[in-house]
């Protein structure tokens, strides 16, 4: 059964930092790549960036790039999403996804969701 587990959501204070960690099982790790995605409230969701963990080749959303990264740990099954400088419109649900591919230009197709983990940002 596939599976991908979200943790690390929270409560920030503006212009501080979070790591959300998604831990996968069900697959062979490094046959798929892992992405996220939000939704913010009255919002459309959004694609965040993805990892490929096969080569580790990333790819951001323009609006988080330079404070955003993705990376992995292959050995733990395990991608991360760390979040700095957090304004108040990064409050959202993040969700961890396992994808079809990822590029360094784009996210590719979603093949699972995870159920989300919720960031709040306070000013």
């Amino acid at each position: 059964e596939v599976q991908l587990v979200e943790t690390g959501g929270g409560l920030v204070q503006a212009g501080g930092s979070l790591r959300l960690s998604c831990a996968a099982s069900g697959w062979s790790f490094d046959n798929y790549d892992i992405g996220w995605f939000r939704r913010a409230p009255g919002k459309e969701q959004e694609g965040v960036g993805c990892i490929s963990t096969s080569d580790g080749i990333t790819y951001i959303a323009d609006s988080m790039k330079g404070r955003f990264t993705i990376s992995s740990d292959n050995a733990k099954n395990t991608a991360y999403l760390q979040m700095n400088s957090l304004k108040d419109e990064d409050a959202a649900i993040y969700y961890c996804v396992k994808l079809q591919y990822c590029l360094e230009t784009r996210i590719g197709s979603v093949l699972s969701w995870g159920q989300g983990t919720q960031v709040t940002v306070s000013s």
